[in-house]
């Protein structure tokens, strides 16, 4: 389900820069305002449009997030408290901490913003191995900063 809701909201998003854009060049008068002009095949090529956004849409959460695992059994009695200076660190605060696992969201508002809400990263400690979840643009940064602490 998280799946198909991050897929809806890129579509939403992918769709509104779109329109924006067009809409700016038709008020500049770089495109004529008439759709049918405007399109070598009119509203016909709106739709392709659409179903191209959607084809990216449907595509984009699955390479957008991931998970990395690490080696955490060298990180002494407490890992996750590690993680979470590395998380400061890095501008995400604790959101929630069940056991063996952690949330974080993004301290920036203008970034919750434009991820759509979807700035969160899951930690997760089982055995000496800690998984990390996310976006992946955010990760690799994350990653690195996580495994500085931990060593």
């Amino acid at each position: 389900m998280r799946y198909f809701l991050r897929a809806v909201k890129y579509f939403i998003q992918m769709s509104i820069i779109l329109a924006l854009v067009i809409g700016i060049l038709m008020l500049t008068g770089m495109v004529d305002k008439d759709i049918d002009k405007a399109f070598s095949q009119g509203w016909t090529s709106v739709g392709w449009i659409a179903l191209m956004l959607a084809g990216f849409s449907a595509l984009y959460p699955m390479l957008g997030y991931r998970k990395r695992t690490l080696d955490a059994s060298g990180a002494g009695p407490d890992p996750l408290a590690k993680v979470q200076k590395a998380l400061e660190e890095k501008g995400y605060l604790p959101e929630r901490q069940e056991g063996n696992k952690a949330t974080f969201r993004s301290a920036s508002t203008y970034l919750r913003i434009t991820r759509l809400g979807e700035d969160r990263i899951t930690a997760v400690i089982e055995g000496g191995t800690l998984t990390l979840e996310g976006a992946a643009k955010d990760l690799a940064r994350i990653t690195y900063a996580v495994e500085r602490k931990l060593s």
